[in-house]
């Protein structure tokens, strides 16, 4: 039985999976050959954007100037093939003002804000520092909202207002559950292109519940993008290929999605094993958690099922498959 995607209203031209980049090291240097490597994979993978400087690019453990080398590099790499949204996660509205404007001048599609890392902080406060980063944004803008990961959020009233005061910003990215989406997207009456965050987890009903799109990792991006074309052709926006397509990884996201730290651990590991990289560039700055020998198997596994990312030869033999299997 299928169930109907809710009509979404598009606020901007973005929509689709946009992977968000992990930050490759070598020697605890970014790798400008790694990060080529990657951005070239998602691009095979029939990404519909790229994003890069989130919490899965490892961005508060990144210094400014090293962001800045991310952004640079990804631009050049991506070289226009794709939509490249930036988040922004400097920690006064001025370095993020900056921020936007340098990723502007690269050819960013859009950013994303994230809040400053303030506990407690009030939602006036945090609505001046957006509106002021949005005043001077020459593209589109997208808000971070993420209360089980960062210290701040904000309510959908102020949302709302916010979306008034300073109508560029249009997008919500946001790490929540399907429903909780939903109930987001009618309390703040549609104004937002909303895009779910988690990994990916819940793909078909996000699309169900009024996401334009997602960001989940780099690891299962071309599943996950295979999925979300499914859903949009169909005539309905329900699609039981969809459904099948995202089965195939959910175990993974499940199994990893209880903490950022424990995705990155896992999903790096997954994502180097499929980009035929060195298993050094599996490894995460400090702090961080350990691997252990349960968590390495269930990479094992998924890496045999899915095979390399981003060969476009593997995807279409994969998708041969799949419609050679109908509804198995």
């Amino acid at each position: 039985m299928t169930k109907q995607r809710r009509r979404t209203r598009h606020r901007t031209e973005f929509h689709g999976v946009y992977p968000m980049l992990l930050a490759l090291f070598d020697d605890d240097r970014l790798s400008r050959k790694a990060m080529r490597r990657q951005v070239d994979a998602m691009v095979a993978a029939g990404a519909h954007g790229v994003a890069v400087l989130g919490l899965a690019t490892e961005c508060n453990k990144l210094s400014t100037a090293e962001k800045r080398q991310l952004l640079d590099w990804v631009a050049e790499d991506l070289d226009g093939r794709l939509p490249l949204s930036v988040t922004v996660s400097e920690t006064s509205p001025r370095g993020q003002a900056e921020f936007v404007a340098a990723a502007a001048s690269v050819g960013a599609g859009w950013v994303v804000l994230q809040p400053p890392p303030v506990k407690q902080v009030e939602e006036a406060a945090l609505m001046r520092f957006f509106g002021a980063v949005a005043e001077l944004s020459k593209i589109p803008v997208g808000l971070q909202i993420a209360p089980g990961y960062l210290d701040a959020s904000l309510s959908a009233d102020s949302l709302r207002r916010l979306s008034r005061q300073h109508p560029n910003i249009a997008i919500l990215k946001v790490e929540m559950a399907a429903m909780d989406i939903a109930a987001l997207r009618d309390a703040t009456d549609g104004a937002f292109d909303i895009f779910n965050g988690h990994a990916g987890l819940e793909l078909p009903d996000c699309l169900r519940a009024g996401c334009v799109g997602i960001i989940p990792g780099v690891e299962c991006a071309d599943v996950l993008a295979a999925a979300y074309d499914q859903a949009m052709a169909a005539a309905d926006g329900a699609s039981d290929a969809a459904d099948r397509l995202y089965a195939e990884v959910a175990p993974f996201i499940v199994a990893t999605m209880t903490s950022i730290d424990r995705f990155l651990i896992y999903a790096k590991r997954l994502a180097v094993r499929r980009l035929d990289l060195s298993s050094e560039f599996a490894r995460l700055r400090d702090p961080t958690g350990r691997t252990t020998a349960f968590g390495r198997d269930l990479v094992d596994r998924h890496t045999a099922a899915l095979g390399p990312l981003g060969v476009p030869a593997h995807r279409a033999g994969r998708k041969q498959d799949r419609n050679r299997g109908g509804n198995r």
